[in-house]
């Protein structure tokens, strides 16, 4: 058994079992990957993939239990290449953050702007998503970090560390009914089509919270996954827009009127999540006390020694987020 065999497996598994495509990503050829599967299977005695013709067309039972302790085996040789690299050069290597755009373009720039000036010889690669997507693939390895709002907690095998807490807002043009309130409330919002996130995203579903727990059925009408399409749609008229307030610049948006929501809807969290077992090399831990400062080395350690999520509420039990 080679390791080579093991990152083969593991990665036609991750392209759909597309063999083609994961000769491409892998610069290797085809031919080689499927001998060194089937040189894998034969040594283990069982089939990893089903097979129609020369297709891959499923993963086994047997071959998804292989596929996924490969993968452990994988990163761990990965934790022992980050291991090697700390001690051979502190200040060079790779940082992968799997995020969602309102992360991206409004918590992060700063951020980044900070560590690259620190660390320039560390690669940053983002990848966007869903915040389902952005979980999977700090679960599965692909990205070291993942910062979202939603579905980190689908993933036992993540340790999520809350960074701050953010209240939405309700932006519309000037000269809007809305504006003329003495107060806001969920009923008069109610009476308006909405312009939103995508159910999933960003905290969407405290939104959806709020209004069932009045009785009301708001309309919404246009949903998105990109504060800035979302603010596009309000200019066209098309709805009343609910997003996060750090999403709106008074001078980016001069055109558009913020009204305070954080009494209608319930505050969410931010977190930041890697897999458990990750060795964090030095400029990851800054990269996590750059972005959520009372996260220090010392609360990641402790962090990390927790086994549950109760055990992890209790270490932030009394910690005061930063709120936005």
């Amino acid at each position: 058994m080679k390791l080579q065999q093991l990152r083969y497996i593991w990665e036609v598994a991750h392209h759909d079992l597309n063999v083609s495509a994961t000769a491409q990503s892998l610069y290797t050829s085809q031919p080689g990957i499927s001998k060194q599967i089937r040189l894998l299977e034969d040594e283990l005695g069982v089939e990893v993939f089903a097979r129609s013709g020369k297709h891959l067309t499923r993963v086994t039972p047997a071959g998804e239990r292989i596929i996924a302790t490969a993968g452990e085996i994988l990163r761990k040789v990965e934790s022992i290449k980050q291991i090697a690299q700390e001690f051979s050069n502190e200040k060079k290597g790779t940082l992968s953050i799997a995020t969602t755009h309102t992360q991206a373009r409004y918590a992060l720039p700063p951020v980044i702007s900070s560590f690259i000036k620190q660390y320039p010889d560390v690669a940053l690669h983002m990848h966007q998503g869903t915040p389902l997507q952005i979980a999977e693939m700090a679960a599965d390895g692909t990205v070291d970090f993942a910062i979202a709002t939603e579905a980190l907690e689908l993933f036992g095998d993540l340790v999520m560390m809350p960074c701050y807490r953010w209240n939405r807002c309700v932006v519309v043009p000037v000269g809007h009914p809305l504006t003329k309130l003495p107060k806001l409330t969920l009923e008069a919002l109610a009476e308006y089509p909405l312009v939103t996130y995508v159910f999933g995203f960003t905290g969407r579903s405290k939104l959806d919270e709020a209004f069932s727990h009045r009785g009301l059925s708001p309309k919404v009408v246009f949903t998105a996954a990109d504060a800035d399409v979302i603010k596009t749609y309000v200019r066209l008229g098309l709805g009343v827009g609910i997003l996060a307030k750090m999403a709106v610049d008074a001078v980016l948006d001069p055109d558009l009127v913020v009204l305070d929501a954080s009494d209608l809807f319930e505050s969410s969290v931010t977190k930041i999540g890697f897999r458990r077992g990750t060795f964090l090399r030095g400029f990851m831990c800054d990269f996590i006390e750059k972005f959520a400062p009372h996260l220090t080395r010392e609360v990641q350690t402790k962090a990390m020694q927790c086994h549950n999520k109760a055990e992890m509420d209790e270490l932030f039990a009394n910690v005061q987020l930063p709120t936005f």
